[in-house]
C-alpha cells in the first residue's frame, strides 16, 4: 500500500531527527570534556530538534484534517491537536529553564 503524503512527510521528518540525534550523541561525548555549558548546549539543541519535529507533526495533523478528511475547521481542542499542544508547552518550559542556566553559567 503506497503511503500518503503526509505519511511521507512524517518518514522525512523522523530521518530529520534521527541525523540530529546521531549529531547530539556525538556532541555529547565531547560535551563531558567541555563541562556543563557544553552539556546544557547539547539539551538545548535537543530539545529544538523535538520542538521542531512536534511542530511538524502539528502541521501534519492540520493537513490531514483539511486535505485527506476534508475538514473545514480544526479545533484546538481536538484529542490529536490537544496533545501536541501539551507536549510543545512542557519542551518549550524546559527550553527556556535550559536557556536560564546556560546564561548563569556564562
Amino acid at each position: 500500500m503506497e503511503k500518503t503524503f503526509s505519511e511521507k512527510m512524517m518518514d522525512l521528518l523522523d530521518q530529520g531527527v534521527a541525523a540530529s540525534k546521531e549529531f547530539a550523541i556525538k556532541a555529547g561525548a565531547k560535551a563531558q570534556d567541555i563541562g556543563e555549558r557544553g552539556i546544557l548546549m547539547v539539551e538545548i539543541k535537543q530539545l529544538e530538534n523535538k520542538a521542531k519535529k512536534m511542530l511538524g507533526q502539528l502541521g501534519n495533523e492540520v493537513y490531514r484534517a483539511f486535505v485527506e478528511h476534508n475538514q473545514e475547521t480544526l479545533d484546538r481542542n481536538a484529542p490529536e491537536v490537544q496533545t501536541i499542544i501539551k507536549e510543545l508547552s512542557d519542551v518549550r518550559d524546559a527550553l527556556e529553564q535550559k536557556e536560564t542556566e546556560l546564561k548563569t553559567r556564562r
